[in-house]
């Protein structure tokens, strides 16, 4: 069970393109991504989470990782403008949009500038944030990058790719932040190999779609923070006074990536323009302690007894489990079929609400495997979401059958409350850095 959206793939031609939906809302909101993406990864980090969170807030948003880099097939040869506009349409086909806000964000841009031109029936508005139409200068182009500026980017890319240096270029507000610079290295590496990246990046310096702004015809919003680096301000002016009717709004800050800086004022914008609003959704953080379970072996048990057997036994499986949620004091996030995700305001509560249940369904013939941490989670509305959830479920999933598996962090937290433990040695918890100490409640 995961708390995050579901990673699904669509396919365009032979190739096979990740993508995911998050929220339910009236709008399909499509994002087409900057540069190198790894969708799951991107959700590990508060700041990229916060911003895709508002969006869903008030969309059904969609996002995937172009081909070549991500999740998405990576033995290709460097897409095309057109092929990216074949994979777009392949994933918009497979969540069954017909019609969506395209926000194009970096080098995200021309491929949806393009797209709108293309097929106008299948986008509503355009949204182009932080983006430019041609990145090579040229006379009638003085904000475009030089030649010499791009060899030494791909010189960077070359020399530092996967330690996160490109901090201070494309998030200079974050540059002493070693979390995050931590966290851009991990998706660096997972997302692209050094010679993908600089293959993208000669591409995005020769793209020039100037020619077709003037068959946009969609309303559209171009966003562009005033001291970007990496893209100057310059192309979100140009863009705006070429596309007929565009809205200009041009934000503070020198931050490049679009959850660095003021998000809050970013997708302000986004729902005012979609809208007419603007409705912030609690994105606060709380410290709290999480429980996972799940049924060992569940699909073996639902092969051996059959469907309805099956149906009536998980029906009693739940009504235990949130039996001892509530006696514990504990609060359901979510249950996907055969297990459970709760959070309590005490370690030792969650423990022993863990305990509880693995020890009532042994009466019902099957055993569950839970998994306790604690840490900062971020709230959105009654979801909890962030790297803590991510480690908690990774500890459930190394738990043994009937077992109780809790972090370090839960074990020191307890202390004095006469809980015991037996250590299960250090462990790489997929997706989160570092080793982690393991725990069995005894």
């Amino acid at each position: 069970m995961h708390p995050l959206p579901e990673t699904r793939y669509a396919k365009s031609g032979d190739i096979h393109i990740a993508y995911q939906v998050m929220g339910e809302g009236p709008i399909d909101l499509v994002f087409n991504t900057g540069f190198v993406s790894h969708l799951e990864l991107q959700l590990e980090d508060s700041r990229p989470l916060k911003m895709f969170a508002r969006l869903a807030s008030f969309c059904r948003l969609i996002r995937f990782d172009k081909r070549g880099v991500g999740l998405s097939d990576r033995l290709v040869a460097t897409p095309t403008l057109e092929e990216r506009m074949d994979d777009l349409r392949a994933v918009l086909d497979a969540v069954g949009s017909e019609k969506a806000v395209h926000v194009g964000s970096s080098e995200g841009g021309p491929m949806s500038i393009l797209f709108a031109a293309t097929y106008p029936e299948r986008v509503t508005s355009l949204i182009l944030y932080g983006t430019m139409a041609c990145m090579r200068w040229a006379p009638d182009n003085p904000w475009g990058r030089t030649d010499a500026d791009c060899e030494a980017r791909l010189k960077l890319i070359e020399d530092k790719w996967g330690q996160g240096a490109s901090v201070g270029v494309f998030a200079p507000s974050l540059a002493n932040n070693e979390e995050y610079r931590t966290w851009l290295g991990r998706t660096e590496r997972s997302g692209s190999t050094p010679g993908g990246a600089q293959a993208l990046l000669r591409l995005n310096h020769d793209i020039d779609v100037r020619h077709v702004l003037p068959a946009i015809t969609q309303p559209t919003l171009v966003l562009h923070r005033s001291g970007d680096k990496p893209i100057d301000v310059g192309h979100g002016r140009y863009l705006a006074g070429h596309i007929k009717g565009a809205q200009y709004v041009e934000l503070p800050g020198d931050d490049h990536s679009p959850w660095a800086g003021d998000v809050d004022a970013l997708c302000d914008e986004i729902q005012i323009f979609l809208t007419g609003a603007a409705g912030r959704i609690d994105t606060g953080s709380v410290f709290s302690t999480l429980m996972f379970t799940d049924i060992v072996d569940a699909t073996q048990h639902a092969v051996d007894i059959g469907d309805r057997a099956w149906t009536d036994l998980l029906t009693q499986h739940h009504a235990v489990a949130r039996q001892e949620i509530e006696r514990h004091r504990g609060r359901e996030i979510d249950n996907a079929g055969d297990g459970f995700f709760a959070a309590f305001d005490g370690p030792a509560r969650a423990v022993s609400c863990a305990r509880s249940i693995a020890e009532a369904v042994k009466e019902l013939g099957i055993e569950i495997r839970a998994g306790v941490h604690t840490g900062e989670c971020m709230v959105m509305g009654n979801k909890l979401s962030g790297i803590a959830v991510h480690i908690g479920a990774r500890v459930a999933a190394r738990a043994a059958p009937g077992e109780v598996l809790v972090s370090s962090t839960v074990r020191d937290l307890v202390a004095g409350s006469g809980l015991a433990f037996d250590s299960r040695g250090a462990h790489i918890l997929k997706g989160v850095p570092g080793e982690w100490q393991l725990y069995a409640v005894a």
